[in-house]
């Protein structure tokens, strides 16, 4: 690990190489894999679990109970819940969410708890995410829909160059 950080909290957290962690964040109980980049103002809870490779944007906000695997983004001011039924005072249980392999969430997004963000899924910017997203998908709104099916991840296919129409 490599903290570029004068003012943090890192309590009791198993952190890979590699992984940069920024100013002001508060890091509570929780996995982060190799070569991740945690931007300042993060907050990641206890029991969280964050894969290899992920970079995490300023202000992020990850709760317990949320699994994020290898290589997935989420933006600035990215929200996570983990309970559905929120209140000030009594007991309340703990609803996981996972976000899987090559996921990104985008800026001010939120992730209502009890959902799979799917492979290689983009969340859009501001989306509020009510439901499982599917592998591939780009979803956008609030609630968050499916707008179309990304591209399937490799490497582009090669053939002929397509004309322009000059007019």
């Amino acid at each position: 690990m490599e903290l570029k950080a004068k003012y943090c909290i890192i309590d009791d957290c198993e952190i890979g190489d590699g992984t940069v962690v920024r100013d002001y964040v508060n890091l509570f109980g929780c996995k982060i894999g190799k070569n991740c980049k945690i931007g300042a103002y993060v907050e990641i809870g206890r029991g969280s679990v964050i894969g290899d490779n992920c970079k995490i944007e300023a202000f992020a906000f990850i709760p317990s109970g949320v699994t994020i695997e290898d290589d997935v983004f989420v933006g600035p001011h990215a929200c996570f819940t983990n309970d559905l039924v929120p209140k000030a005072v009594g007991d309340w249980e703990v609803t996981t969410t996972h976000v899987k392999r090559g996921a990104s969430i985008g800026a001010n997004a939120t992730i209502i708890c009890g959902n799979t963000i799917g492979k290689g899924a983009l969340v859009g910017g501001g989306a509020v995410v009510t439901s499982d997203v599917p592998d591939g998908a780009l979803v956008v709104g609030c609630p968050a829909r499916v707008l179309r099916m990304l591209r399937k991840a490799g490497p582009a296919k090669k053939g002929p160059a397509k004309k322009s129409k000059k007019k």
